[in-house]
């Protein structure tokens, strides 16, 4: 089943047991994948549509941020919830140990030496990863390892 059709199926579930909060989340993710599928003219596959929900919970994280600095515990708790239920969506997510061994295999492989290379690294090393780990972690690991 694709992550499109899952969607839609968790949405009609979410609509029989009334769970207001999931089905308001799945529809908000479906309104952002339909807006892009209206822009581009096409249908989105499997991996525009993991680019769609890794935006959105990248979104809710970077507002998460701000709503626990302004103290707004109310607000931070719905976006938690919300993240919960689009990472449902994600594939399983790499524990930081794997990550770190990707990225230095990574450093291997382009020859990379110095901070200089960092781009290098990031470009070989994001496709490997996507959907898989934040990209912020992915880039902490990679600052560290090159020196």
């Amino acid at each position: 089943m694709s992550l499109s059709e899952k969607l839609n199926e968790d949405m009609k579930l979410a609509m029989k047991s009334q769970d207001k909060f999931k089905l308001s989340v799945i529809r908000m993710v479906r309104a952002a994948i339909k807006n892009i599928e209206i822009d581009t003219r096409k249908t989105l596959e499997e991996q525009e549509v993991l680019d769609v929900l890794t935006r959105e919970i990248k979104q809710r994280k970077d507002s998460l941020q701000e709503f626990e600095k302004a103290g707004r515990d109310d607000l931070a708790e719905n976006l938690k919830a919300e993240i919960v239920v689009l990472m449902e969506y994600m594939p399983q997510q790499l524990s930081d140990e794997e990550v770190k061994a990707i990225v230095q295999q990574t450093i291997q492989e382009v020859g990379a030496s110095s901070k200089a290379d960092m781009g290098k690294v990031m470009g070989a090393l994001m496709p490997k990863v996507k959907g898989r780990a934040d990209g912020k972690v992915v880039n902490t690991f990679v600052q560290e390892l090159l020196v």
